[in-house]
């Protein structure tokens, strides 16, 4: 059985290529794109789709409250919030809309095909606090560098802080991620999507 996928997007061109690369996976189906939100109800009612791939923002409406009428309305819908911006009031406001994902715009379609899978199954892929919230930037940088296998002296040189505060920057990240080791710190790092390559 396919995933039934309906988008809603007021940018077409943006979502025509979106529905090109998801319809070249086996297990997903995009059903339509809707790109005049005032019809969404109607092709819902039309088409029945598992999940729903919203754009946060579209001229004249909101992905967040529109989001809200569809979970209370057709409660086993799931919904994904799409957004070109990564803020943290963004996530929140979706996870309290009912969303079961928040994908950047800037995230590979990987991400959102498995974001999409993940939902239908009833998995959040959201939640009140994201990994990305926890790191500092400078955290960030130095997961991305351990990453490439940089040593904590190449990272102290290539970002011109001492090897000691490296140390303690990589010891924070592995107690912010719950994990045991530098290893487990990517994989995490690259399971939630900190970290891409």
């Amino acid at each position: 059985m396919k995933i039934k996928v309906l988008l809603v997007d007021d940018h077409l061109m943006f979502m025509l290529g979106i529905k090109q690369l998801l319809d070249n996976e086996e297990d997903l189906h995009v059903l339509s794109i809707v790109n005049d939100p005032t019809e969404l109800n109607e092709k819902i009612k039309e088409h029945n789709p598992h999940v729903i791939v919203m754009d946060i923002r579209m001229k004249n409406y909101n992905g967040i409250e529109l989001t809200k009428k569809i979970t209370e309305v057709y409660p086993d819908i799931k919904v994904i919030i799409l957004s070109g911006y990564n803020y943290d009031e963004y996530m929140k406001a979706a996870y309290e809309a009912g969303a079961y994902a928040f994908i950047s715009k800037e995230n590979s379609m990987h991400e959102l095909a498995n974001a999409i899978r993940e939902s239908f199954k009833g998995n959040k892929l959201i939640s009140e606090k994201k990994d990305k919230q926890l790191l500092t930037k400078t955290e960030l940088e130095i997961l991305k560098l351990i990453a490439q296998d940089k040593t904590n002296s190449e990272i102290s040189e290539m970002l011109v802080i001492s090897k000691r505060t490296v140390e303690h920057h990589v010891s924070s990240i592995i107690s912010k991620l719950k994990v045991e080791s530098r290893v487990g710190a990517v994989v995490k790092g690259m399971k939630s999507g900190l970290i891409n390559f």
